[in-house]
């Protein structure tokens, strides 16, 4: 990859440093101010009602960034250019706060200056990674931009509908079928990878399939049932695309040799996460057929797959891009515990009502000790401070 000095602040010297730090901040703190704000106790200052709050800024506030500090950061392995940094990547940043604050404080800012600023966050995220894609003639990713582009769309939609209808419905289904499609292309790309490469090394027989048609159909067959879902969720011919889903995407992780991961959580904690996958296409059919409420395959795959995969793909990148070996800590493998219980917790708070409050808080506390034990645990080191320290070690 072509390299160039770089000496401005460390934490903006690679997409993934700001992104996964922020992101993973206002993961856990947003929830921890939904919880009060949905039980009652506190009221926002957002044009949007409180619920659509919440499902925006975790669907188009909160997800986008780790996208984006992934992107940022594969995106030059796959083109050989150099990534974004400096103050480029800074001026993303502050826009991306911005983004927060004017929907979270719409109400005075008003609904239309709030979709400005925090529609201009994708677009110009898409833009750059198109830049370094077609710079570098990496034709064959340009399929994430257009996920991205898709993502932007649906968050434009989010907030006219939200402002024209009174609450979201159409565009909220359209940005969760793009995270699971992300999913499904990213995982089907990461996975059985990383799985092969520690196998090959620690522990010798099967191996995943590799990368085939199968994969390719498994991805297809998401695409439609996830089309059909986003038009009509309910429904014989929705149910049963869901069903066809959800079974094909369980053989294809199946194929990937998770259950000889166990050894390694860095590793395995990936396949966990795209179980959820499978089970929110179940789940959701089971909810287009009437047997189960809407939300728990939403939360299957927003807290799930979503929660879980997020947090194991930042850590994983955050170990691997700062020298560190790739290996789960105790404290990393609490991170993976609690984002897991907020998933099975928040699944069962939608299935079994009776008792969901406090189902509902164990999620809520979950996911907070996931995403702020990330940045915790994680946080001097994206920010550059335990290099330092490493430094003057050394020199002393």
């Amino acid at each position: 990859m072509t390299t160039r000095t770089y000496n401005g602040p460390v934490l903006f010297s690679y997409g993934f440093r700001p992104f996964f730090l922020f992101g993973s901040v206002y993961a856990g703190l947003a929830i921890l101010l939904w919880l009060p704000v949905f039980m009652g106790e506190l009221s926002l200052l957002s044009a949007f009602i409180p619920r659509d709050w919440h499902i925006h800024e975790m669907l188009y506030g909160f997800l986008p960034a780790v996208i984006t500090g992934f992107l940022f950061t594969a995106i030059p392995n796959w083109t050989g250019r150099l990534p974004l940094r400096g103050r480029p990547l800074m001026f993303l940043v502050a826009l991306w706060a911005a983004g927060r604050a004017c929907v979270t404080f719409s109400a005075y800012t008003g609904w239309f200056v709030a979709m400005l600023v925090d529609a201009s966050f994708l677009l110009l995220v898409a833009a750059a990674a198109a830049r370094e894609i077609i710079a570098g003639k990496k034709w064959n990713n340009l399929s994430v931009v257009l996920l991205i582009l898709v993502l932007l769309a649906g968050n434009v939609t989010f907030h006219l509908e939200a402002h024209f209808a009174g609450t979201a419905e159409f565009s909220i289904r359209i940005g969760i079928a793009v995270v699971v499609l992300l999913i499904s292309l990213v995982g089907g790309r990461i996975i059985p990878s990383f799985t092969r490469n520690w196998l090959v090394r620690e522990n010798p027989g099967r191996l995943p399939v590799p990368f085939s048609r199968f994969d390719m159909v498994a991805v297809a067959t998401g695409a439609i049932a996830l089309v059909l879902w986003i038009l009509r969720p309910e429904g014989a011919a929705t149910g049963g695309a869901l069903v066809v889903a959800g079974v094909v995407h369980l053989i294809r992780l199946g194929r990937w040799a998770g259950d000889r991961t166990g050894r390694e959580r860095l590793l395995f904690i990936l396949h966990v996460g795209y179980a959820f996958v499978p089970l929110g296409f179940l789940l959701s059919a089971c909810s287009a057929f009437g047997v189960v409420p809407t939300g728990a395959g939403i939360h299957a795959w927003m807290v799930g797959a979503a929660g879980v995969m997020t947090l194991a793909v930042m850590s994983r990148a955050s170990l691997g891009h700062t020298g560190q070996p790739l290996t789960a800590s105790i404290a990393t493998q609490a991170i993976y515990l609690a984002i897991v219980a907020a998933a099975v917790a928040r699944i069962c708070a939608v299935i079994e009502p009776a008792h969901s409050v406090p189902l509902l808080h164990i999620a809520a506390f979950g996911w907070a000790a996931a995403f702020l034990g990330f940045a915790l645990s994680y946080g001097p080191t994206l920010i550059g401070f335990d290099s330092h320290l490493r430094q003057r070690q050394v020199a002393a």
